[in-house]
């Protein structure tokens, strides 16, 4: 069974940066879409980003211009560069491994960040 880790959240001044790591274990990791979604108290969880086989990327409307989306198959990582980060970005980080036939999901247990002055 696979394990998802995600890394890099905490509290950062509106304007500023993060940068979230994921590490997915487990075989064939450069076959499966890996994707970034997050969750607001209160709300449901939403597409944050993400990333194909293939290096195609997709980003929920919030984010795009803001957001950037890689990976690293050779590490088993995929990040996410926050850049421009404002309150309404506070939630907690999801990553998460979509296989690209069956469409199974296998998610992490996600990283906390806040935005705030």
């Amino acid at each position: 069974q696979a394990q998802i880790v995600e890394s890099g959240g905490g509290l950062v001044q509106p304007g500023g940066s993060l940068r979230l790591s994921c590490v997915a274990s487990g075989t064939f990791f450069s076959i499966y879409t890996m994707g970034w979604y997050r969750q607001a108290p209160g709300k449901q969880r939403e597409l944050v980003a993400t990333i194909t086989s293939a290096d195609m990327t997709n980003y929920g409307d919030s984010v795009k211009g803001r957001f950037t989306i890689s990976r690293d198959n050779a590490k088993n990582m995929v990040y996410l560069q926050m850049n421009g980060l404002k309150p309404e970005d506070t939630a907690v980080y999801y990553c998460n491994r979509q296989h690209p036939i069956h469409g199974t999901m296998t998610w992490g247990q996600g990283t906390q960040v806040t935005v705030s002055s």
